[in-house]
């Protein structure tokens, strides 16, 4: 028997969830619906044909989340993280200059206003579907 077969939701704690709601909207594009979230569906063929979402644990003692000091980060998929990373700063974002290059393909990083890091993912071509 399978017991857990993906990643159902996260959850976010926010001072102002109206107000993070509409950054991520306006910087990420994330369709914000007014109960709060969104549903990012991946078993559609015709747009994701293989999508997949990681779930991953660090020692309490990582630095990789600085500067932020929640205890977790999401990362996004994104097409252009270059173009992303240069459009964020355009609009006031706090976005690390460093892009990091790995054979799983190009990482970026950006805090939203209350403090959260977020990684950015562009995964190199054909390796990662979806």
């Amino acid at each position: 028997m399978k017991r857990v077969t993906g990643i159902g939701g996260i959850f976010i704690k926010a001072r102002d969830p109206k107000a993070l709601g509409e950054w991520y909207r306006q910087h990420l594009g994330i369709d914000v619906q007014d109960w709060g979230g969104t549903a990012f569906r991946w078993n559609e063929p015709e747009v994701q044909p293989e999508g997949l979402t990681v779930w991953s644990l660090f020692p309490e003692s990582t630095t990789y989340f600085d500067p932020s000091r929640a205890p977790f980060m999401v990362n996004y998929r994104v097409e252009n993280l270059s173009a992303l990373l240069d459009t964020l700063r355009a609009e006031g974002c706090q976005a690390d200059e460093k892009i990091e290059v790995s054979e799983f393909g190009r990482f970026g990083w950006v805090m939203d206003p209350e403090g959260n890091r977020i990684e950015l993912w562009e995964p190199p071509p054909g390796r990662f579907p979806g």
